[in-house]
């Protein structure tokens, strides 16, 4: 099954209305900490450098070890180039229900993005969702 892009409206009425959807975002630890969704889970594709963004070497082995191919998988980020990327990824290592949010965190691709969506957002990280606990 294709990778199905998602408005932020639509990204926010399924974290709302499925329980079992599991949320990635994918960007960096420092993003995440700044203000996420509630539920979601931070593997970062890339890591904040000291140079810039680098990319996080083992972000499909943390997906892998931690999420089923088969579960549905919303996969989201500051602007939707990284979520795309992920996706991607995840579609590549045969993942078969993925969910991209377009818009990400900030707003971008014309949509304005989770805050701007009305999102529901946090600072706190639920047990077990942090990077630090899903890195390998």
């Amino acid at each position: 099954m294709p990778i199905q892009r998602l408005s932020t409206p639509e990204a926010i009425a399924k974290v709302a209305s499925e329980g079992d959807l599991v949320h990635i975002d994918v960007r960096s630890v420092p993003e995440f900490e700044a203000g996420h969704a509630p539920n979601a889970y931070n593997i970062p594709l890339m890591h904040m450098g000291a140079g810039g963004m680098v990319p996080n070497p083992e972000f499909a082995a943390e997906v892998q070890a931690h999420f089923k191919k088969d579960q549905q998988i919303l996969v989201s980020c500051k602007a939707g180039g990284r979520s795309a990327r992920a996706a991607a990824v995840l579609e590549g290592l045969g993942y078969t229900r993925l969910l991209d949010q377009v818009g990400g965190w900030s707003g971008g691709n014309g949509d304005g993005g989770w805050v701007a969506g009305g999102g529901p957002s946090t600072t706190t990280t639920l047990p077990g969702r942090d990077h630090a606990s899903l890195k390998r």
